[in-house]
């Protein structure tokens, strides 16, 4: 009996751990669809960008609501509205690209960040190794990162913003690594949770690309 109770409870793991990896996996398809829909048309409209303040109080703001209301429908529609603004965000950026000539870069990111993404998801879904040593170096990475950020709002040294920039493409990557693992090890059982982690992980890691590319093609 024993025997059989823990194997229908390793099965009902395994079934729970799937359900939450093939929810994150639609919903981040869903928000990134979106995401570039909303950014298709803030630069068909031309929008400016938001600025830092509102970027930080618009970031953090639904970050935490989404983190507040992730058991409930409301968390779906944050997610959306989130991933919306960081799309409208997006742009900007992207057309401030285009109309210096550098559209290559945009591809070249958008191809490094995809293949960063599924490369990373791939190695952890494949060796299924458990990648929660991460946790302490994201915590100690994070520090840095903001330290560094807030230093270089004064200094605006540009050697400086891309090593942000590396440093942000490293610690993104992690942050796939750390939480594909965490799904499939049932670490993580709330798929918004887990797709606001994967979709902000890529967001910064395109954007970090952007700016690294940008600055080596000469068109920054």
């Amino acid at each position: 009996m024993e025997t059989r109770s823990a194997f229908e409870s390793t099965s009902t793991s395994i079934i729970e751990t799937n359900k939450v990896l093939k929810n994150t996996y639609f919903l981040l398809a869903m928000t990134l669809a979106f995401s570039a829909a909303v950014a298709g048309v803030s630069m068909a409209l031309n929008l400016p960008h938001p600025g830092i303040i509102i970027m930080l109080v618009g970031f953090y703001g639904l970050l935490f609501a989404i983190h507040k209301t992730a058991n409930s429908p409301l968390g779906l529609v944050l997610t959306f509205a989130f991933t919306g603004f960081l799309g409208y965000t997006l742009g900007p950026i992207l057309n401030m690209f285009i109309s210096n000539g550098a559209g290559d870069v945009i591809v070249l990111a958008l191809g490094g960040t995809a293949m960063t993404f599924f490369g990373l998801s791939a190695y952890v879904l494949t060796t299924k190794k458990d990648m929660s040593f991460l946790s302490g170096m994201m915590v100690a990475g994070f520090v840095v990162l903001l330290v560094a950020v807030i230093a270089n709002l004064f200094l605006q040294l540009p050697a400086l913003s891309l090593a942000i920039s590396a440093m942000f493409i490293l610690f993104s990557s992690a942050a796939i690594l750390y939480q594909t693992s965490e799904i499939i090890h049932g670490g993580e059982k709330n798929y918004i949770l887990a797709t606001i982690t994967l979709y902000v992980s890529i967001y910064n890691i395109f954007v970090s690309l952007l700016n690294i590319l940008g600055a080596f093609s000469g068109d920054d």
